[in-house]
């Protein structure tokens, strides 16, 4: 079954997300290397939200199979947009803080990065690189 999310153009700029399973919102605004405002999330900045949103996930899947505590973890991302033509993202860079996680098991939550479904829906030309 999918998941309906209702997109409505509220005016200046800003477009009213709702969840309609919760009824949750969230509102877009155009960035401002597009000759916007930026106040708020951009469309693009979620698709960075949902990429390192999806890897934490993941990653807190698989720690509670290891019977390991990740919370307090951290994923800092970088968008970064391509200056040719079209307009698009052309990388993703971050940098993952695992909190209270030993060095072996370490490469065992890295691999979320490879196995979350945003990083499988990217198409491939983006680039995504991590660090710890």
């Amino acid at each position: 079954m999918g998941v309906k999310i209702l997109a409505k153009y509220i005016g200046d700029d800003n477009v009213e997300l709702t969840h309609t399973p919760s009824g949750n919102k969230i509102i877009t605004d155009l960035p401002l290397d597009n000759g916007g405002k930026g106040r708020t999330f951009s469309p693009t900045d979620l698709l960075a939200s949902a990429l390192s949103s999806c890897i934490l996930t993941i990653m807190a899947k698989i720690a509670a199979k290891e019977n390991l505590d990740i919370k307090e973890s951290e994923i800092e991302i970088e968008k970064i947009m391509s200056d040719k033509p079209p307009r698009r993202v052309a990388k993703f860079v971050g940098r993952i803080k695992l909190k209270g996680v030993s060095e072996d098991k370490k490469s065992v939550l890295l691999n979320a990065v490879k196995t979350c479904p945003v990083t499988k829906s990217l198409h491939p030309d983006i680039e995504i690189s991590f660090s710890d």
